[in-house]
């Protein structure tokens, strides 16, 4: 039997090749891949998430895989309903659908993603960022800031509520001109048609694809791919034409005016005409015979940009409404699908502000070096909204709900907050804003850890403050240390973060196929042996959240089976029935003597 790396091999290159997949449904019955497909989402926070039924990953074996085959290969298998919760969006008052699939479901779901992956991801478009590997917000950025130099308008768009309304018979109809296998595409029907659970009462699933499912965003992406090639293939070469722009006459006479004045020694009336020059573009901004359009997309959000004029940029609003309306059954939502100018307003997208710069003064070498090119900006209302989170009155203030934690875990939790935001937004040419949420950040951290120790500001920065080196610069900030008998002492660090624009710090928008070899778990599990007793009987998978879970409250000691996962620093144990039932009912557990 071919092993997963070999399947995902062949099954990349016919994708490349533009072959179609044919008796895929018999992969699926291939227990290499059920293991890889284990060994990438066990550590998934919603491994021990239960659906619409108590199984989770906890109690993972090989019976269960070939449990899974065997259904498939009588074609017994069916999907379980999801168990719908509702979270919150971000900065909005509406709640979004999130389905749980059961276990099993997830794992099966996973096997389909990373077929469907290998063979559709040589067939997207380069302007797909959006739930792919190696691509991410960055990724889309970079391209803006690279390829978008002299666009005029923005057209941002925003597809409503577009993985709910995603047409099931298109869907499949995309499917099937790729892959040559009813079966196969009788799987994925039934997934999508399986319904789910909300407040213990079955709903029926006529459209869309579940949020949270694991295969949902390959089967968004392969949608959404249609809407890639009509703008990369009708589109933009509509409104691409002209090898670059006519000159501005205007302004060439001006500079030939200074050159003669200068000739004559008039040499401030040469100043002032090269200066009124400077106040005019070289080029032809609005010339008829140049158009250029560009286009990014994230899942289901989208950025144009046009070199042309406005009227031009409504038209293909317009075109993109129809296209989304009549092909993809899709509508465009108008309250987020803006029109805005480039070289006056910021378009938002992947909360960056974006915007054309215009600045006739700035020079390099005697020539004006930024009008035209695309500036990423921190969002003014998102760094206000960041930095009211630590203040008061518009001071900085205390945190009173970490007044418990060790001084090592506030300091932790308040780099991590500041390295998280000021990671998002190293493409920003204006990261040096993020000063001023650093300082306001870092006077509540002094004042949070005075409320906790009962002492004043002054003497936290005397006890805590240091200074340290990273990447060749000296940093000054505050450092708890955290001293281990027998170990290397923890330490918690505030400060280090550098502001600079990092423009090279990215994912690669062009990785190359990988699967990895056996993961460590997979091995163990293969082994068919429990890691406690040594029994081969009906070998299965402890699983737990964190290592945290393992602490005891108290002066209890651990059971045996905890010490031996807090040793090894592992979240999963690999152990036979018997020991796996005593470790749930509390009960000691014999260790092999070895």
């Amino acid at each position: 039997m071919r092993s997963a790396t070999t399947i995902l091999g062949i099954i990349h290159e016919r994708g490349k090749q533009r072959l179609p997949l044919e008796r895929v449904s018999r992969l699926l019955f291939n227990r290499d891949l059920y293991l890889m497909a284990y060994g990438k989402i066990y550590r998934n926070n919603g491994a021990t998430t239960p659906g619409s039924t108590p199984e989770t990953v906890d109690e993972m074996s090989l019976q269960k895989i070939d449990t899974i085959i065997e259904a498939l290969r009588s074609e017994r298998y069916r999907w379980a309903p999801t168990r719908r919760v509702y979270i919150e969006k971000k900065n909005s008052t509406k709640k979004r659908p999130l389905s749980m699939p059961t276990w099993s479901d997830k794992l099966f779901q996973e096997v389909i993603r990373l077929i469907l992956e290998s063979y559709f991801e040589p067939t997207f478009s380069n302007f797909s960022h959006g739930f792919r590997p190696g691509r991410g917000c960055h990724t889309a950025l970079r391209q803006i800031d690279d390829n978008w130099h002299g666009v005029n308008w923005f057209i941002e768009g925003d597809i409503q509520a577009c993985f709910d309304s995603l047409s099931h018979e298109f869907l499949m109809q995309a499917l099937a001109e790729h892959i040559h296998d009813g079966r196969f595409l009788r799987l994925i029907r039934e997934l999508l048609r399986a319904g789910y659970l909300e407040e213990w009462r079955y709903n029926a699933t006529v459209s869309g694809a579940p949020q949270g499912g694991i295969v949902s965003p390959i089967l968004s992406n392969i949608y959404l791919s249609k809407f890639d090639d009509y703008v990369e293939n009708t589109l933009i070469p509509m409104y691409t034409k002209g090898a670059r722009r006519k000159k501005n006459h205007e302004y060439d006479n001006l500079l030939c005016q200074g050159y003669r004045l200068r000739k004559r020694g008039q040499y401030t009336q040469a100043i002032k005409a090269r200066k009124a020059a400077q106040r005019l573009p070289s080029v032809d901004l609005y010339d008829p015979d140049y158009r250029r359009l560009k286009f990014v997309r994230y899942a289901d959000d989208w950025l144009l940009g046009l070199t042309g004029t406005k009227k031009e940029a409504e038209d293909i609003k317009e075109q993109m409404k129809t296209f989304l309306r009549e092909e993809l059954k899709l509508e465009l939502s108008d309250e987020k699908t803006l029109i805005t100018h480039a070289r006056t307003k910021a378009a938002r997208f992947l909360s960056y502000h974006i915007s054309a710069s215009q600045d006739d003064t700035r020079q390099t070498k005697k020539k004006r070096s930024s009008n035209g090119h695309i500036r990423l900006r921190v969002p003014p209302d998102l760094l206000q909204k960041k930095c009211q989170k630590y203040q008061r009155n518009n001071k900085p203030v205390h945190r009173k709900e970490l007044s418990n934690n060790t001084e090592y875990s506030i300091v932790a939790q308040y780099q991590s907050e500041f390295r998280g935001f000021a990671e998002y937004y190293q493409l920003a040419n204006d990261l040096h804003r993020l000063n001023s949420l650093k300082w306001i950040m870092e006077q509540s951290l002094a004042k949070t850890l005075a409320t906790k120790l009962k002492t004043t500001v002054k003497k936290v920065h005397k006890k805590y403050g240091a200074t340290w080196t990273g990447d060749g610069k000296l940093y000054r900030g505050l450092q708890v240390i955290v001293p281990r008998e027998g170990k290397k002492p923890l330490t918690a660090k505030w400060g280090g973060i550098s502001l600079k624009r990092k423009l090279h710090a990215i994912l690669n928008d062009h990785p190359q196929p990988f699967w990895p070899n056996r993961s460590e778990l997979e091995k163990r599990l293969l082994a068919d042996a429990c890691e406690l007793c040594g029994s081969t009987d009906r070998v299965e998978v402890h699983h737990i959240r964190a290592l945290k879970d393992l602490e005891q409250k108290g002066r209890r000691e651990k059971p045996l089976w905890a010490k031996v996962m807090s040793a090894r620093k592992r979240k999963t144990l690999v152990v036979c029935w018997s020991c796996h039932r005593n470790i749930h009912a509390g009960r000691s557990v014999t260790m092999l003597q070895t």
